[in-house]
């Protein structure tokens, strides 16, 4: 693939720490997951792929920190994927195909800038 960059897709979503999704459930959502990377793997395009837990912390700049994850505007980030494709609007397209779309979750798709050593 001549000229492709690296987009990274933030999956955000709402969490709902009340609802426990059933075995059924859970087991539908991961398969959609792995056929998406999956796919995108076939294709070499997946550059790789994080899912976040639910446990952390966020460190402020006078040094002091919240325990828990962060939740704004009533969503948090679940997890990342870096993508290559020749352009934003190629990197849409993939997102369009985002599992998380069907769970009422959003796909930010953001350009990435190579870090020279």
């Amino acid at each position: 693939m001549k000229n492709t960059k690296e987009f990274m897709m933030l999956f955000r979503y709402s969490p709902d720490f009340d609802y426990q999704p059933s075995q059924e459930e859970m087991e539908a959502q991961h398969q959609s997951w792995g056929k998406f990377i999956g796919e995108l793997a076939i294709s070499e395009k997946l550059v790789s792929t994080h899912q976040l837990g639910f446990e952390g912390m966020e460190l402020k700049a006078d040094l002091t920190y919240n325990k828990g994850i962060k939740i704004s505007e009533g969503q948090t980030v679940g997890g990342n994927l870096i993508v290559k494709a020749n352009s934003e609007t190629e990197a849409l397209e993939i997102a369009k195909k985002c599992p998380i779309l069907n769970m009422g979750g959003t796909v930010e798709i953001r350009n990435t800038i190579p870090m020279d050593a």
